[in-house]
């Protein structure tokens, strides 16, 4: 089996991790205890639920199904509210690793200085996972990037990943600070830092952006005043439908390394954006029908991205939709076609076939038919240039930065991290507007001579 470990750093990182893990045992019919149980309903699904069950889990010897994943924070607080959840028991007890004193929102604290001393177990207990593998593929970090542990220990995290597992597939979900939903003042100083290590160690990453889930929170599923809990389960539903192709048989785009080659035209434009259809409030739910055109139409819809961008503002590069539940492929695929179709500028035409569409039949226990964009769009640029004008704020006038100076972070560095981004911005800005600039016709030496000749004689 192709094995993925997880690894959830942060108290972010955690608690939509545990969302995830709730989702994804209900779908493969494992219980709070870690046993495999199937209901009435689900009976002619028991196979696919069982098949690929070992891309996440690993079997306890009680025959039991424990998650292969590993739990980090830089306090204490956020692991007991794991162990104290839903699911808190299903998880190894050997695999919490957290400090006593906690990040404090500082990025250096996290990479520098408090990270520092919890990595060797944090890397022991990794490789414990991957010497259980049969065939890894790679690993999967969920964290955000405006804290302490999240930005500056999940960064770190990655680096030394990378370093000892260099051909292995790195996915990360990160969640990218905003001004609407905002904890801290040094989220920009965090998150500008965390995003440079991403460009060069990541393979894949998922931004997701607390602004745009708390509008669809507010706007699409009309709750008043929405709770973390609720983002939580938003990221969560996309977490599953991105993975599901990893963890159902017979899908497209089966492990991350396919998923990447199809998704990623040049190394460092990795950024994704996702959404999750459909999204509807509690109350309309009865009176919509929902259909393989509905999903489509929503997917590509604005409000219904995790990432605070219009991707009307920019072109894909490359997009994948997975959808879930008893539809047919046809349908689907004439549905994206349509789109396509009908919205050919917002797409780069130098890339062909740059959409790609999979099925798969076990649908959601709530939901018959879903399905899950994944967007590779130079719209995200939007994301970096809103960060950086708030790092560029606060660091044109040095403020908060001796908390940074003072873990043993220099000045330099900031810059870089500043600098990085900014190319970044510009290479997107580049491949928006490659094959739009008027193509100027190049001619023989012979049709030159002959045109002039044309000229002079009609002269």
């Amino acid at each position: 089996m192709r094995e993925i470990v997880h690894i959830q750093v942060g108290q972010c990182g955690n608690q939509i991790s545990s969302r995830f893990w709730e989702l994804i045992s209900g779908e493969h019919g494992i219980q709070a205890n870690g046993e495999f149980a199937v209901s009435k309903e689900q009976e002619h699904l028991k196979d696919q639920m069982m098949q690929r069950l070992n891309v996440y889990y690993s079997e306890g010897a009680t025959g039991k199904f424990v998650p292969r994943n590993v739990l980090v924070d830089l306090e204490p607080g956020t692991m007991n509210s794991v162990k104290a959840g839903p699911y808190g028991r299903l998880f190894k007890p050997e695999n919490f690793v957290y400090g006593q004193s906690g990040a404090g929102n500082n990025f250096a604290r996290g990479y520098y200085t408090d990270g520092t001393e919890l990595l060797p177990p944090i890397l022991d207990i990794i490789r414990k996972e991957v010497e259980n593998c049969d065939q890894l593929q790679g690993f999967q970090l969920a964290h955000s990037l405006g804290g302490g542990s999240g930005s500056g220990l999940g960064t770190l995290l990655l680096n030394k990943i990378r370093e000892e597992f260099p051909d292995r597939i790195m996915a990360s979900f990160s969640v990218v600070p905003s001004p609407k939903v905002s904890d801290t003042v040094v989220e920009p100083y965090n998150a500008t830092l965390a995003i440079d290590h991403l460009i060069e160690t990541m393979d894949q990453t998922y931004c997701i952006d607390n602004e745009a889930l708390y509008d669809i929170c507010f706007r699409t599923l009309k709750l008043a005043t929405p709770t973390y809990g609720d983002l939580n389960h938003l990221v969560s539903r996309t977490m599953s439908g991105i993975t599901s192709c990893f963890r159902f048989p017979g899908q497209l785009n089966t492990d991350l390394r396919k998923l990447s080659v199809n998704m990623v035209p040049f190394p460092r434009l990795h950024f994704f954006m996702s959404g999750f259809a459909p999204l509807t409030s509690r109350g309309s739910r009865p009176y919509r029908n929902i259909t393989a055109a509905d999903l489509t139409q929503q997917m590509f819809d604005t409000k219904n991205m995790m990432a605070d961008c219009d991707p009307r503002k920019g072109r894909y590069l490359t997009v994948a939709s997975i959808f879930r539940g008893n539809m047919s492929m046809k349908e689907v695929d004439d549905q994206m076609l349509n789109i396509q179709n009908k919205n050919s500028d917002m797409f780069v035409e130098w890339l062909p076939n740059n959409v790609q569409t999979a099925v798969c039949n076990v649908p959601l226990h709530d939901l018959p038919l879903s399905s899950t964009f994944i967007g590779n769009s130079t719209a995200i640029q939007e994301l970096f240039k809103r960060v950086g004008e708030q790092f560029n704020a606060m660091y044109k006038r040095k403020a908060f930065l001796h908390w940074y100076t003072g873990q043993g972070m220099e000045e330099m560095e900031f810059e870089e991290a500043e600098n990085n981004m900014s190319d970044l911005v510009a290479e997107y800005q580049q491949y928006q507007e490659a094959g739009t600039e008027e193509v100027i016709p190049t001619f023989t030496k012979e049709e030159e001579i002959q045109m002039s000749e044309e000229e002079q004689s009609t002269a």
